[in-house]
């Protein structure tokens, strides 16, 4: 089974009757090079997050020392209007979900679905969008 399916499917206690996951991801607590300094950081410190981002909410679970499928509760819901990214970088640090949250590139994608899919409604901005490359100057 594939790492988000098993993110979904142990998601599925705290959502609502009729809730359609759209996008979930994955997060730790601590920066990943903070694990380089110590081994004890990684056992002690370390707690990883699921992202769930449903039709009608964003929910922050919390999760395990040493796995990033279970989950043991929520720790923050949040309106589904919230833009979460963009992400860029190894290790992205998201300041929008509550606690610094980092997540990794393979998750980048996720983010970037999750906010595509967020409804647009008169209370929100528009996602920020990137103009078009400028063509090069036509030679005479």
């Amino acid at each position: 089974m594939a790492l988000r399916d098993k993110m979904v499917e142990r998601a599925q206690p705290y959502l609502q009757p009729g809730e359609r996951v759209q996008s979930v991801f994955g997060g730790q607590k601590l920066s990943q090079y903070w694990l380089l300094l110590s081994v004890a950081i990684l056992l002690f410190a370390q707690r990883y997050r699921t992202v769930v981002v449903t039709d009608r909410r964003i929910l922050v679970l919390d999760g395990r020392r040493m796995s990033q499928t279970k989950v043991t509760g929520v720790l923050t819901e949040l309106p589904r209007g919230t833009l979460i990214g963009p992400a860029s970088g190894l290790w992205w640090k998201c300041t929008t979900l509550g606690e610094p949250l980092y997540v990794h590139r393979r998750f980048h994608k996720d983010v970037l679905a999750a906010d595509t899919a967020r409804p647009q409604s008169p209370g929100y901005a528009p996602m920020p969008s990137m103009p078009p490359p400028a063509a090069p100057p036509l030679q005479a």
